[in-house]
């Protein structure tokens, strides 16, 4: 997949994990249940979506990497919002530790991405 194509999926990955973490808190509120338990299977879910659509691999792998993304991307990005760094700019945490869970699923997509290609090159 080419830089630009992959560019413009991260885009769309971004953009769609900022806007539906708020639907994703208030389903989880509707249901009574655990906002992380809630955001991670919502996140877990775009992650399928993604690879499927974008990435097109065994099936067993996409639903297991997308699983293994979004449970760590949530808890680092909750572990980062606990550092209490940016608080001056967010007293609640709340928009740092979306924007956190965001970048870092994107970047772990990257390096499996580029993981998955080095092996497939050899």
């Amino acid at each position: 997949m080419k830089l630009q194509i992959r560019i413009l999926i991260y885009s769309i990955l971004f953009f769609l994990y900022l806007s539906s973490t708020t639907s994703l808190l208030t389903l989880g509120e509707t249901l009574k249940t655990d906002p992380y338990i809630t955001l991670g299977c919502g996140f877990a879910v775009l992650n399928i979506l993604y690879t499927f659509f974008a990435l097109k691999w065994t099936p067993l792998l996409n639903i297991i990497l997308s699983i293994a993304i979004a449970a760590i991307s949530l808890f680092l990005a909750v572990q980062f919002a606990n550092l209490h760094l940016l608080v001056n700019y967010d007293p609640y945490l709340v928009k740092t530790a979306i924007f956190t869970n965001a970048i870092l699923s994107i970047l772990f997509w990257e390096i499996v991405y580029q993981v998955k290609n080095k092996k497939q090159t050899k």
